[in-house]
C-alpha cells in the first residue's frame, strides 16, 4: 500500500499517512477552500488501509487551527477509523494556552469511540 504525503500550505495541513508504520499525522492549519476535496483522498486512504486488515493505527493530530468544514471532514475521517475495528489510538496535540483546541479534542474524544490521548505541548513544530 502506498503512503499518502501532502505538503503543508498556508491553508492545508501537512499530511503524512505511512502504511508501513501504521501511522497517520496531520499537522498545521486546516482551512482549505474546499474541505471535502482536500479530505476525500485522506478518507479513501484510510478505507484502503482498513481493508488491509492491519491490527492497529496511530493517529497524530497536531492542528493549530481548523475551520468548521474541516471539523466535519476530520470527524468523517475519525469515524472511518472507528468503523475499521482495528486497535487505534488518537493523539490530539494542543498548545498549553489553547483552550479551544483542547476543548475540540475533548469533544472528538466524547463522540468518537476510539482511545484519545490529549497531549499538551509548549509549541508546534
Amino acid at each position: 500500500m502506498n503512503d499518502l504525503i501532502i505538503e503543508r500550505t498556508a491553508k492545508t495541513p501537512h499530511v503524512e499517512f505511512v502504511a508501513s508504520e501504521n501511522k497517520m499525522t496531520l499537522k498545521g492549519r486546516s482551512i482549505p477552500e474546499n474541505s471535502i476535496q482536500f479530505y476525500d483522498p485522506l478518507i479513501a486512504w484510510t478505507e484502503s488501509f482498513c481493508a488491509t486488515g492491519t491490527a492497529q493505527l496511530e493517529i497524530h493530530i497536531k492542528l493549530e487551527y481548523f475551520n468548521t468544514s474541516s471539523s466535519k471532514c476530520l470527524m468523517d475521517l475519525l469515524k472511518r477509523v472507528e468503523a475499521c475495528n482495528c486497535d487505534s489510538q488518537v493523539y490530539w496535540y494542543y498548545e498549553e494556552e489553547d483552550e479551544d483546541m483542547q476543548e475540540a479534542g475533548e469533544d472528538y474524544a466524547a463522540i468518537i469511540q476510539l482511545p484519545f490521548k490529549l497531549v499538551e505541548v509548549t509549541s508546534h513544530d
